[in-house]
C-alpha cells in the first residue's frame, strides 16, 4: 500500500536523511528486502532518474544502489538534496 506519507518517507529517504539512517529506511524503500535500492525502487519515487543516471550512481556496476552509492549519488548532484541547489 503506497499513500501519500508512506510516499513521503519514501523521497525522504532518498533525497534528505543523514546516510546512518539509511538502513531504517531502506527498509521501506527496498521493496524485496535485499538491502539495496533497484532502478525500479528508485524510480518508483524518483520517475525522472532514467536507467543511464542509474547506471552512472551504480559505482560498483551491481545493478542495485548501496547507502555509500546514495551518498556519493546526493554529493555528485545526481539525486537532488532538499534545501540545495
Amino acid at each position: 500500500m503506497t499513500g501519500p506519507i508512506q510516499m513521503t518517507r519514501l523521497v525522504a529517504a532518498l533525497l534528505g536523511l543523514p546516510v546512518c539512517a539509511f538502513a531504517a529506511i531502506a527498509a521501506e524503500v527496498d521493496t524485496n528486502g535485499d538491502g539495496l535500492l533497484s532502478v525500479m525502487e528508485v524510480q518508483a519515487i524518483l520517475p525522472d532518474i532514467t536507467a543511464e543516471q542509474f547506471s552512472s550512481m551504480d559505482l560498483n556496476a551491481d545493478g542495485a544502489l548501496d547507502e555509500d552509492e546514495v551518498q556519493a549519488a546526493q554529493e555528485a548532484g545526481l539525486i537532488p538534496v532538499p534545501g540545495k541547489g
